[in-house]
């Protein structure tokens, strides 16, 4: 993708600061309308300049990166401050809307874009039959040298010797050539045959995901898709998902769950990077690099492979970045990988991520991100989630079920875990209001049942007590857990108790707080093998 002015300022300033080597939204090389009057965009730079100054209080690592990215923007827009755009009037800034995947059904596209499809695939067909798909390589001939009396009989015999062996080189040429043309018509891609002709209805979806990324200009299309087949031989995709790296990166990035509508997620934790002996064995020299770039690449592949390339399913992936502790901009080798991942991953994975969430974001990043959304398209800019760490559970909440988000951002998800599992079901959502009291009760009709609850409340704030009471009323109840205040800061409980007689499980949790809690719950009984 070829990006000017501001936006090659927005790439290096995403680059530089929070290494989004998985962050693949289409960033589309078109400027918003700029203010006609050569001043406006400035005053609305010192604006901002203004603003920052007066109530952003950066770390100190972060001040001298936030300095920089703010002295290139402010030289990227004086560069095209007097470009025009006939085209378009100013406008203010729309605020984003929720990003809704475009249909892939046929019948409901509009009608330039089932054109465009339509010749993206005649092109398509005739390059494959035609065995122009690919780069052939030439055999180039040698220079040839002066002939000398003494050398002539001897190059005279091998003339004889290369003319003898023409028609059998041809006929050699013209069968390799066949072969060419079978294996041209079989080439695939994610799984997906790309031979129009075949009729698979996946090549109609693979095909849109480049006409998207070009705004559905055909040639501009084909030229992608012909390049990224290219980078796949070359880079040789087809036995990545075979090769083994160090367990080092794993916590770096991986798929865990699905969002509400289905799409996988790929989690990017940025702060591993920060990690001395981590960084060196990730990075630390150019093969290292390479081996991480493949990693990644890997790992893009093993997220498609849960996807359906089929009109009405899922077909793109939800990236969540982790920006807590990430490296910073000193790190000259991270900001290399991340230069060619960035470049790999948008040229030869168009449209392949529903939404960019990036979670525990500095909150002077905001200030940044107000500076630059004007230049950004309102496609994009409905992709992208900001959440502070104050925010994060309740941000991916929107997106994810509770079940779904791992533990460690306020979720029930938990790693390898062995008591739920997805086919336990959902987890039940309660609303506590202000000086109320929510009893849940879990029965356990069956005694020596083991039982097994998890439990969260956002922000907490609450008080709660665990007990079990028995069925018959000569018995005891048993406090589990006496009346506790949770402080705001407390993970997600997860107990198990085994009952000698039947009875129940209660749970109280009464909110003293001044607002209403949002409550989380599920359970689990296994009964006695006995």
């Amino acid at each position: 993708m070829t990006v000017v002015g501001p936006f090659s300022t927005f790439k290096k300033y995403i680059t530089v600061t929070l290494f989004p080597f998985f962050f693949h939204t289409q960033i589309q090389s078109k400027i918003l309308c700029l203010q006609k009057e050569k001043g406006g965009i400035l005053r609305l730079i010192q604006r901002k300049l203004d603003i920052m100054t007066v109530e952003v209080k950066v770390e100190a690592e972060a001040v001298p990166v936030a300095e920089e990215v703010l002295k290139e923007a402010k030289e990227a827009v004086e560069e095209v401050k007097d470009e025009k755009d006939n085209n378009c009037e100013s406008k203010a800034v729309q605020k984003s809307a929720s990003y809704r995947e475009e249909s892939n059904f046929p019948s409901d596209l509009k009608e330039n874009e089932k054109k465009a499809l339509n010749e993206l695939k005649a092109k398509l067909e005739e390059a494959i039959l035609g065995n122009a798909l690919f780069k052939k390589e030439e055999k180039k001939e040698g220079s040839k040298k002066p002939v000398y009396d003494d050398e002539a009989k001897q190059e005279k015999e091998k003339d004889q010797a290369e003319e003898e062996c023409v028609k059998e080189e041809e006929c050699d040429k013209e069968s390799e050539e066949n072969v060419d043309v079978e294996e041209d018509k079989e080439i695939s891609i994610w799984g997906v045959p790309l031979l129009p002709s075949k009729g698979d209805e996946g090549t109609n979806v693979v095909l849109l995901k480049f006409l998207r990324a070009r705004d559905f200009k055909v040639n501009d299309a084909f030229q992608m898709l012909e390049k990224t087949l290219q980078w796949r031989k070359e880079f040789k995709i087809d036995s990545i998902l075979d090769e083994e790296f160090g367990p080092e990166l794993n916590s770096a990035a991986y798929m865990s769950g699905v969002d509400r509508e289905g799409h996988p997620l790929c989690y990017n934790i940025f702060g591993v990077l920060d990690n001395e002996e981590i960084y060196r064995k990730t990075l630390g020299d150019e093969e290292k690099r390479e081996q991480f770039l493949r990693w990644r690449v890997q790992l893009m592949e093993k997220g498609i492979q849960k996807l359906k390339f089929k009109p009405g399913c899922v077909n793109s992936l939800v990236q969540i970045n982790d920006l807590k502790n990430s490296p910073g901009a000193s790190k000259k080798e991270v900001r290399a990988a991340v230069n060619k991942a960035i470049a790999l991953l948008q040229d030869n994975y168009p449209e392949f991520v529903a939404k960019n969430i990036f979670i525990n974001v500095p909150f002077w990043y905001f200030a940044f991100h107000s500076l630059l959304s004007p230049f950004l398209t309102q496609r994009t800019k409905s992709k992208l989630v900001f959440a502070r760490p104050s925010k994060v559970t309740e941000t991916l909440l929107k997106y994810v079920p509770i079940q779904e988000i791992p533990i460690q951002y306020g979720g029930l998800k938990r790693e390898n875990d062995i008591e739920f599992s997805d086919s336990d079901g959902e987890t039940s959502e309660v609303v506590i209001k202000t000086g109320s009291t929510e009893v849940i009760e879990i029965p356990a009709p069956e005694a020596g049942s083991t039982l097994i609850w998890d439990l969260n409340v956002l922000g907490w704030e609450v008080n709660c007590a665990e007990e079990f009471v028995p069925n018959d009323e000569n018995s005891y109840t048993m406090i589990i857990q006496k009346e506790k205040k949770m402080g705001s800061d407390e993970a997600p409980v997860r107990k198990t108790f085994k009952n000698s007689e039947s009875g129940k499980i209660v749970l109280t949790i009464k909110n003293c707080s001044g607002k209403k809690k949002k409550m989380f719950y599920r359970y689990k009984i296994k009964k006695s093998s006995c």
